[in-house]
């Protein structure tokens, strides 16, 4: 009996790349993987030749993925990601299209979030779409801690000036944490990490939850101080920083605009660990060029337009702290994703969907 076909896009990276493949071959798979992201292929080929097929493209080229998933009408059964390469509706009527010999069934994504690909086409094409939820929450909520001190403590000026020579002091003491009020907007996974965390430096730690219950993540238990506000103003006009942890979707693309940042206190700081299009990038340059908004400061990690497409208005602004979406990117998250998603992968793939996240439109 053929195996079934697994095409990993962009793989793990480093030393969990061997583990990630061993937990894909372990489940009986044939794997396909895309050297395009791998630092040492030379040491990968003659590591995993023989037990891996390989192939080399950009997975962020459309044509170049679906003519690599497809590969000469052979066809993959499963896809792995992980970095959101876009998979669209045009992507999926190629993969699935009658005469490949192993039609696209599934779709995992080694990361929480599944906004980079289109849901209704997919349930239209029969293909099933899992992610790993939950893996990077720690790692996400410690970033968001780290984003806030560099910020409140002003530590890049402080940084910059010490490289220069320059011994420089404040001229005004800065808050301490416990002075201060975190409104988390998305009380999920990752947000009721960051409330017990910032809760236990003494924060004043509230939440705005877009749907009815205690979060959004209703199976979790809330930090004891967690307080809930009923409105997104409410939560935006009582906080001193704000921290976003809501998936992209099409109620909270531009959920954060010019109105929604003028209702800001001042001296107000924004974070946005959670995805780009949650933020009207414009409004929120605008407002940090601004000497008389409220918003003092913002850290971004997640952008519109990332990876070779990256591009946004906050750049060379000295009030914005910009990362390139790393905010999950620890040992421990990775490996969990990696691991979990492949086996979730292979379990939708053998027909056994129980306790499997699946996304739907």
């Amino acid at each position: 009996m053929e195996r079934v076909r697994v095409l990993l896009v962009d793989a793990a990276p480093g030393r969990l790349l061997d583990r990630e493949l061993e937990r894909l071959l372990g489940h009986g798979l044939d794997v396909t993987l895309n050297l395009r992201r791998v630092a040492d292929q030379a040491a990968v080929r003659a590591g995993w030749g023989g037990r891996v097929d390989f192939i080399d493209f950009d997975p962020f080229d459309e044509a170049a993925l679906l003519a690599g998933t497809v590969r000469g009408g052979l066809g993959h059964d499963g896809v792995k990601s992980r970095a959101g390469v876009p998979l669209r509706a045009a992507y999926l009527a190629g993969a699935t299209r009658a005469g490949v010999a192993h039609p696209l069934r599934v779709i995992g994504r080694a990361g929480a979030g599944t906004d980079h690909v289109d849901l209704g086409a997919a349930a239209r094409y029969g293909v099933a779409v899992t992610h790993t939820p939950g893996s990077n929450a720690a790692a996400v909520a410690e970033f968001a801690l780290a984003q806030l001190l560099v910020l409140t403590r002003d530590l890049r000026s402080y940084d910059e000036a010490a490289h220069r020579g320059e011994w420089r002091a404040p001229t005004a003491p800065p808050a301490e944490l416990s002075e201060l009020t975190l409104g988390i907007v998305g009380p999920g996974r990752i947000g009721l990490a960051l409330a017990g965390r910032a809760g236990a430096l003494g924060m004043d730690v509230q939440a705005f939850a877009r749907h009815r219950g205690t979060a959004s993540a209703p199976q979790l238990s809330p930090p004891p101080a967690l307080r809930l506000v009923p409105t997104l103003p409410g939560l935006l006009a009582t906080s001193d920083v704000v921290s976003l942890h809501l998936p992209l979707t099409p109620e909270t693309r531009g959920l954060i605009g010019r109105d929604e940042l003028a209702l800001m206190r001042p001296g107000a700081i924004l974070l946005n660990t959670a995805r780009g299009g949650i933020v009207d990038e414009q409004a929120l340059a605008e407002a940090l060029r601004d000497p008389a908004h409220p918003l003092a400061a913002a850290a971004v990690d997640t952008f519109e337009h990332e990876h070779a497409a990256f591009a946004s208005p906050l750049l060379g602004l000295p009030n914005a702290l910009l990362t390139p979406h790393i905010a999950g990117m620890t040992r421990t998250a990775m490996t969990t994703a990696a691991l979990r998603c492949a086996d979730y992968i292979a379990a939708l793939l053998a027909g056994r969907p129980e306790g499997v996240p699946v996304a739907t439109a």
